[in-house]
C-alpha cells in the first residue's frame, strides 16, 4: 500500500538494554548527545522547551521544540518545528519492556504541515530517522556492557518488606554498605528530585562521602538515582544506579545496576573500589536484615 501524505513515520527497533537505560538514553541530554543531538537544555517534564540547530548539505535548521507528554519509562513525546517556517510537528518515542530487552517505537506525525520543498521532503525524514535510530541508538545500547556494572541476587523476604528496608531512612543505614561499614545520613528525601546526602565509614576508618539524587522511583518495582562517590579527598565519580525488585513467590530478585559515564571510569571504580564485590556484599548485608535466618 502506498504512503499517504499525511501517514504517521514510524520506526521501531528492539535494542539489547533494559527499559530504564533505554529510557535514560532518549531522556537525559548527556546521554542523548552520545546518539541523537547534542542539546544544550533538556528535561523530560511537560511543558519543557528546548531548541538545538542541526546542518545538512551547507543548510542550518534550527528545531524549536515543546515537551507534550512525559510518561516515565514508557513515553516521551514533544512538538518538532523549524524557526522562521510554517509548520508544526510531533515526535513521540514510546518504550515497550521484553525482559531484559527493549522494544522502542518512533512515531512523527504532521509532516505534512511542513513546506513543500526537498529539504522537508519525507523521504529526507525517513533516511533521518532510520539512522538516528538503527544506527545511532543502535551503537548505543551495544556500547553500554563497556560500562555497566550488574549485580543480582535472590532475596528472603517478599517485595514490599525488601522495598521498605531501602525506603525507611531508619532501616537502610543498618545494612547498606560492603561487610564492616556503616553509615551516617546527613540529608534524605526519598521523593523524585530528593537528595540523600550520606557518609560510608569504613572499617579501616576511611571515609567515603556520597552524595546522591534520585531520579525516579516506581514503589516496589523501580528506583534510579545519579550517585556521586568516592575517598574522602579524592575525585568524585558519578554514575546512575538502578534497582529493581522483581517478585519470585515470597522471595524478591534484586537487580543493582550502575551505569559510568565511561568505560575507563567503570574499570577505576571496579579495580579501585572493588565496586562488584562491594555491591555483593551489602545485597547480602540486605538478605541478612530482611531475613536473618536466611542471610
Amino acid at each position: 500500500m502506498a504512503t499517504k501524505k499525511n501517514d504517521p513515520l514510524i520506526v521501531e527497533r528492539t535494542f539489547n538494554a533494559p527499559v530504564d537505560q533505554v529510557w535514560r538514553a532518549i531522556s537525559d541530554k548527556d546521554e542523548m548527545k552520545r546518539w541523537y543531538f547534542d542539546l544544550k537544555r533538556f528535561e523530560a517534564r511537560k511543558g519543557f522547551e528546548f531548541d538545538f540547530t542541526a546542518e545538512h548539505k551547507g543548510m542550518k535548521f534550527i528545531h524549536l521544540c515543546r515537551v507534550k507528554e512525559v510518561i516515565i519509562h514508557k513515553k516521551l513525546s514533544y512538538t518538532w518545528r523549524y524557526k522562521n517556517q510554517p509548520g508544526d510537528s510531533l515526535v513521540t518515542f514510546e518504550l515497550f519492556p521484553e525482559g531484559n530487552k527493549t522494544r522502542l517505537k518512533l512515531t512523527h506525525t504532521g509532516l505534512e504541515s511542513f513546506p513543500a520543498v526537498h529539504a522537508y521532503d519525507r523521504k529526507n525524514f525517513q533516511r533521518g530517522w532510520n539512522f538516528i535510530i538503527n544506527t545511532g541508538l543502535q551503537k548505543y545500547t551495544q556500547a553500554l556492557p563497556k560500562r555497566t556494572m550488574v549485580i543480582v541476587r535472590l532475596i528472603h523476604a517478599p517485595v514490599k518488606r525488601v522495598w521498605d528496608a531501602f525506603a525507611d531512612i531508619k532501616q537502610v543505614v543498618q545494612w547498606w554498605g560492603p561487610n564492616g561499614f556503616s553509615t551516617t545520613t546527613e540529608k534524605r528525601e526519598f521523593k523524585p528530585g530528593g537528595v540523600w546526602k550520606h557518609t560510608m565509614h569504613g572499617p579501616d576508618g576511611t571515609d567515603y562521602p556520597n552524595h546522591s539524587t534520585f531520579i525516579s522511583i516506581e514503589k516496589h518495582k523501580r528506583m534510579v538515582y545519579s550517585l556521586g562517590n568516592g575517598k574522602k579527598g579524592s575525585d568524585c565519580i558519578r554514575f546512575i544506579s538502578t534497582w529493581t525488585f522483581e517478585a519470585q513467590g515470597p522471595k524478591t530478585q534484586v537487580t543493582l545496576r550502575g551505569v559510568f559515564p565511561t568505560a575507563q571510569d567503570y574499570n577505576r571504580v571496579v579495580k579501585q573500589y572493588g565496586a562488584i564485590e562491594g555491591g555483593k556484599q551489602t545485597l547480602g548485608r540486605l538478605n541478612q536484615f530482611v531475613n536473618p535466618k536466611k542471610g
